[in-house]
């Protein structure tokens, strides 16, 4: 009886799993390929256009370096947290739908990215560096793109989705 409402669930999710899974394989070749490429570790990293770089840096906070901290329990602390959020999205995920469901899709996956390198290099491998002269935003990843994506499409569909009453 168990095995069976797992598989119902499975079947019924597989898209829902199969989108991050592809999203966090997307994630992790793109951070594999600025690893090993030695070009990334100078200065400036690799120049792409005259305003993108690929410039690695090792980011042991949250969002754009925040909560860096020397400590390893608050570092252990901060990933503990972050994996109970996701947790929680991934339960909004399954209680919802449509184009909510597919915001949440796209945190989860990018979340669990940047939890894969929390875990096993205890920092995330942000390489995305865009700049206009010499006015830098800050540096992301891929992983980045997706949760930010999926959050800015969370709050245009609480502002505008809604149907007034």
């Amino acid at each position: 009886m168990k095995d069976r409402i797992v598989n119902k669930m499975f079947k019924k999710h597989l898209v829902d799993f199969s989108i991050i899974i592809f999203i966090f394989l997307i994630d992790r070749v793109s951070k594999l390929l600025i690893i090993s490429s030695p070009e990334t570790y100078e200065q400036y990293g690799i120049s792409v256009t005259s305003f993108l770089n690929f410039n690695l840096i090792w980011n042991e906070g949250i969002a754009f370096g925040l909560f860096s901290f020397d400590e390893k329990l608050y570092y252990n602390f901060l990933t503990i947290f972050i994996c109970l959020i996701t947790v929680v999205i991934i339960w909004l995920m399954f209680r919802s739908s449509g184009f909510e469901k597919l915001s949440y899709i796209m945190i989860i996956g990018g979340s669990l990215g940047n939890i894969f390198d929390r875990i096993f290099y205890y920092a995330v491998p942000d390489f995305i560096d865009f700049h206009i002269n010499n006015f830098h935003w800050f540096i992301f990843n891929v992983a980045d793109i997706f949760i930010s994506m999926g959050i800015i499409f969370l709050i245009s569909f609480e502002i505008f989705g809604k149907k007034v009453k």
